[in-house]
């Protein structure tokens, strides 16, 4: 066969380009190669590893962690098995073998024993072929899942081995159980197959591993190399070294995020300068003397001190205020505001919701009457006449005080020249939309992020650790505290007498449901059905019912509102819309139906709707029987407890870093191994060690630090620990 020469040099071109580009891949870095180049991969794998499980190349196998273990170097005894027992090693002999006919074909039965008890052995293919292999009365290991047929403990298609033969296998060891899927396992990649890969992965590649951490964390801390981590957490020879791999790994992962967060805070000091607001003037005085009719708590006054600070410098203030529901952050946010106004500045108070935003205004707009503040709403309800003069009033600095929901972030709206910005809520809001209000000025406003949700100690110090974080842990005086019971469906009737006695006294009661309409799935009341209820139990004129719920329009919903807040009417039989925003302090009653429906943070949050006078109030949390054993405990807590910062940390338990933190900021902390529930003490210990080394090498320049420069490098390459506020 003649080939034309230029097909030939074209040929050879594109072979040569292939062995360029081979030989760039894997000389640039060694252990960052694709993972089709790996024995046991190739195109085809490679392709559906990557779009299954994200595995590209092989760092990302590296830390493709197993999440669980078979322990192959325990043994079981028969009389130990129990039926939350899985995986099972014992060691024992056959004594009868025999075949047991049943509707298609038959199976194969082995009675296997050791000196406690006997168990079965079951194959159901295969039985001739296995009946010849096994021999009675020879010591041999069996290996497989344990289950419990008709009280009998049994195991089917055991993996099996004479003892000698065991023996001589050296197959006592800790075997990696990694994540897989479906697609995976119909594929053919089975768990067999990814050890295989993992094995050679190491074989090849476990000398080039590069150590990330200085010699004096290794020392200090007593950390395993990691090589030596990253081989014993993929093939452990014993416990105690998988205990050591995961302290390492566990630690380096936090370490790195608080490095980031650390150093992220540390550029936004040294580039980003805030508008100094260097006195506290006229109007605070003012509002401070004549219109403050209480005195602050402790715990407000020693917030305010931290923001004055903040304020009162060339630095840009980024602060989570943290308060309970009902502690006075509100006060404190206008106090801060009024420094603003006092040094010819203008102020923002952004909440997720219409009518939290209306709450605020109403109560803004209460607090400094007198003061010669402007205060203005501005939502998606706002008529097109009034945005026109809201925003010639913002452009020309007549308005001082902006109050109002997304509507506030568009790009049409811009102030004169806005101080700080105040945002509620502000796990509602995502990272775009408050870097929306850094574009309103030349320079970003000082910030200040309130939430009535107590954040846990390890997912502040993890998602919010580059902002300054202030607590108001400390409920204004003459507060009495909520008392909270459990009751069931069938005391409905109890409840409604309760009620009743409530009003007799003047006081007013919500009922809160989960639900709007009734769903064919779940059981459990919702509000139409309630409405009904109530009404026949509390009929006209002698009782008046408000309905508030999200699918009616906001003028209706304002309507219902107001009827409640003056008093017009009794009962507010209300979805979770009344979750945030409304202040009655003469409503002594939150009775939440369903209970077993909502989250801890919710029932919490609602809870806080009532013990806002100073008469005593009451929470009633109404379920059915059928409750589980994470309801249960939410109940349990809701009863015990007021506390807020307790409750969010049995919260963090129960649900988990990424459900607490919401759909728009759950993916913030992609953790692989650390765990903020389990390893509190330990991300801790990770910050300290961050902090310590950045007092001494702020921009990691020191030689001892080379090694933590390049990781950090490459982490922040790959992943962005985003400020929540910047």
């Amino acid at each position: 066969m003649v080939v034309k020469a230029s097909v030939f040099r074209r040929f050879v071109f594109i072979i040569l380009v292939f062995l360029k580009d081979h030989y760039k891949v894997m000389s640039k870095d060694k252990t960052n190669i694709p993972i089709s180049y790996l024995k046991g991969v190739g195109a085809a794998r490679a392709e559906l590893l990557a779009s299954e499980l994200s595995l590209r190349r092989t760092k990302d196998l590296f830390t493709f962690f197993p999440n669980r273990y078979i322990d192959r170097t325990k043994f079981y005894q028969i009389k130990e098995l129990r039926e939350d027992t899985s995986d099972v090693q014992i060691m024992g002999v056959i004594t009868s073998i025999r075949s047991v006919q049943q509707k298609r074909g038959s199976r194969l039965v082995a009675e296997f024993v050791d000196k406690t008890g006997t168990m079965q052995l079951v194959w159901f293919k295969g039985a001739k072929w296995i009946k010849d292999s096994l021999r009675a009365n020879e010591p041999c290991v069996v290996f497989g899942r344990l289950t419990f047929f008709n009280g009998l403990k049994t195991m089917a298609h055991p993996e099996m081995e004479f003892l000698a033969d065991y023996k001589k296998s050296l197959k006592e060891s800790i075997q990696p159980i990694y994540p897989s899927t479906e697609k995976l396992t119909n594929k053919g990649v089975s768990n067999r197959v990814m050890v295989k890969i993992m094995q050679h992965l190491f074989q090849v590649h476990y000398q080039e591993i590069e150590e990330s951490l200085n010699d004096e964390l290794l020392a200090e801390h007593v950390l395993m190399s990691k090589k030596d981590a990253l081989l014993n957490i993929h093939f452990p020879k014993n416990q105690g070294l998988l205990a050591k791999a995961k302290f390492r790994l566990k630690f380096e992962e936090f370490f790195f995020i608080q490095l980031q967060l650390l150093m992220t805070k540390q550029r936004r000091i040294e580039n980003i300068k805030g508008y100094a607001f260097e006195r506290v003037g006229e109007k605070f005085n003012f509002f401070y003397r004549n219109n403050l009719s209480f005195e602050l708590t402790n715990a407000q006054k020693k917030v305010l001190k931290e923001i004055r600070k903040d304020l009162g410098s060339s630095l840009h203030m980024n602060r989570l205020l943290q308060g309970d529901v009902g502690s006075g952050k509100t006060i404190v946010g206008v106090l801060a505001m009024l420094m603003a106004i006092d040094n010819g500045f203008q102020a923002a108070l952004i909440a997720p919701t219409e009518i939290l935003a209306t709450q605020h205004f109403t109560s803004v707009s209460s607090l400094l009457e007198g003061v010669g503040v402007k205060v203005t709403l501005l939502t998606g309800s706002t008529k097109v006449r009034a945005r026109r003069i809201i925003h010639e009033e913002l452009e020309n600095g007549s308005l001082h005080i902006l109050v109002g929901t997304h509507a506030i972030l568009e790009d049409k709206v811009q102030f004169q020249n806005l101080g700080i910005s105040i945002i509620d809520e502000q796990h509602r809001f995502g990272v775009a939309q408050r870097m929306k209000m850094w574009l309103k000025n030349k320079r970003p406003p000082h910030v200040l992020v309130m939430t009535a949700t107590p954040i846990p100690r390890t997912l502040a110090m993890s998602v919010y650790g580059d902002l300054d974080v202030s607590v108001i842990d400390e409920l204004p005086p003459g507060r009495k505290a909520v008392q909270t019971v459990h009751r069931y469906d069938k005391n409905r009737l109890r409840v409604f007498k309760f009620m009743k006695d409530e009003i007799e006294k003047g006081r007013q009661v919500y009922v809160v449901y989960p639900l709007i309409q009734e769903s064919q799935v779940m059981d459990y009341k919702d509000l139409m059905d309630g409405y009904e209820s109530i009404s026949r139990e509390f009929p006209l004129p002698k009782y008046k019912l408000s309905i508030v719920h999200g699918q009616m329009k906001p003028a209706d919903k304002e309507f219902e509102m107001n009827r409640f807040v003056k008093g017009e009417t009794q009962i507010m039989v209300a979805t979770t819309v009344i979750e945030v925003g409304v202040n009655v302090p003469n409503a002594s009653v939150m009775i939440i139906e369903s209970s077993e429906r909502f989250g801890l943070s919710q029932l919490h949050q609602l809870r806080g709707r009532v013990g806002r006078g100073a008469e005593q109030s009451y929470c009633i949390l109404m379920s059915s029987f059928k409750l589980s054993k994470e309801a249960k405990t939410r109940i349990e807590t809701m009863v015990t407890t007021t506390d807020g910062f307790e409750i969010a940390e049995v919260d963090l338990k129960l649900r988990g870093p990424g459900n607490i933190m919401g759909t728009q900021q759950s993916g913030v902390l992609n953790l692989k191994i650390g765990d903020l529930v389990k390893d509190g003490n330990l991300l801790q210990l990770a910050r300290a060690s961050a902090t310590k080394l950045l007092k001494e090498d702020s921009n990691l320049l020191l030689e001892k630090n080379v090694r933590i420069a390049k990781a950090y490098r490459e982490i922040s390459e790959k992943t962005s620990i985003w400020s929540h506020i910047s």
